[in-house]
């Protein structure tokens, strides 16, 4: 099944990117899960294996971040609309942000500074506050990692715990991500991982710890990036994506309530559409291009991750690659095959629903 995809995965390993581990199922059944090419082509090669783990980037902010605020909401531990300054001691130029705002990326918080060359590490939201908006609260969409870093420290704030603890507490414990961490070079130090891009400012290749340069001045654990996880972890979480908030065995992990309010879209106005953490197929142009449905949702991530969800069918992909490796430009062949990726199953997907194979 799902060979078209697999050849489309093929065709860009070694050009496009050193290595993919890919899935393709709906609900709860898994209908495809492959491995293809070299975890690390550079400075020698080394093999993918099934429990390498990825560099998730971005998508962080949905599997760690977005999860454990959706947690805290419904038990009642925070509010959507809970003021940032409720629980930082300083809002600065954001006074009228939310919980929520930080959530839709509609704070006005810019999308990146460079805070590792610009300040202490004690003086990081100091310096992200006190930098005017983009605009005003609730105004626009600015997809934001320092909003997320924001919206991270709150969250520990409010606990008394590191991120990375919450995540293993509220996240990767109970969806059964076994192998999911922040900082694998120190959590899990003899497991394979999918080498990123190499730092000239290091003169090393970055392996085993995260390729952000923010997450990685924050020692690993951020808001905006620092989850490392294996295809199964991320099988796990999109399985509860497509379910609503169950797990594979029929636990709730979320109410249903929560989880559909998370994916709904909350800017359909603006630039682009977004729910609560989720990026979400609208009118607006998307990564998905002219696959899945209206309203289908997931995440991208920089080092070349990526999972989606049909809105409709429940039909999911996930595709984790290390496309930064050959660098961060020039990757307009691993974007196409990304679009052709979701392109690709959901065409296979519908044929094989057609011939009662699925």
């Amino acid at each position: 099944m799902f060979e078209s995809t697999k050849q489309l995965i093929l065709s860009g390993v070694g050009s496009a990117y050193p290595c993919a581990a890919y899935a393709v199922g709906c609900g709860d059944k898994v209908y495809l899960r492959d491995y293809a090419g070299m975890r690390q082509c550079n400075p020698h090669k080394l093999p993918l294996t099934e429990d390498t783990l990825f560099d998730i980037a971005s998508i962080s902010k949905v599997v760690s971040v977005t999860m454990i605020a959706l947690k805290l909401i419904e038990n009642s531990v925070i509010s959507r609309d809970d003021k940032i300054g409720k629980y930082l001691e300083t809002y600065g130029n954001y006074e009228n942000c939310s919980i929520y705002h930080l959530l839709t990326h509609t704070s006005g918080i810019a999308p990146h500074m460079p805070l590792y060359k610009l300040c202490k590490k004690e003086e990081i939201l100091d310096t992200i506050l006190n930098e005017p908006p983009l605009s005003h609260v609730g105004e626009e969409v600015h997809y934001s990692c320092l909003g997320y870093i924001v919206l991270g420290c709150i969250l520990e704030n409010i606990t008394g715990k590191r991120l990375d603890e919450l995540a293993n507490e509220y996240v990767f414990s109970p969806l059964g991500m076994s192998t999911a961490c922040y900082a694998p070079n120190i959590n899990r130090p003899h497991s394979p991982v999918a080498t990123t891009e190499f730092r000239k400012d290091m003169g090393i290749w970055v392996s085993g710890f995260v390729h952000d340069e923010n997450a990685c001045y924050l020692d690993g654990v951020a808001g905006n990036s620092g989850v490392f996880a294996t295809l199964s972890d991320m099988i796990n979480f999109v399985i509860m994506c497509s379910l609503k908030g169950r797990t594979k065995d029929g636990t709730v992990y979320l109410s249903e309530h929560i989880f559909r309010d998370a994916i709904q879209n909350k800017t359909p106005d603006k630039a682009q559409s977004r729910g609560y953490g989720f990026q979400l197929k609208g009118w607006q142009p998307s990564p998905l291009a002219d696959a899945m449905s209206y309203g289908s949702y997931g995440h991208t991530g920089f080092t070349g991750t990526s999972f989606y969800i049909d809105a409709e069918s429940g039909l999911w992909g996930i595709f984790l690659t290390n496309s930064v490796h050959y660098g961060r430009d020039e990757r307009a062949e691993y974007y196409k095959i990304r679009r052709n990726f979701y392109k690709t199953i959901q065409s296979e997907f519908e044929m094989l629903l057609r011939e009662g194979k699925i």
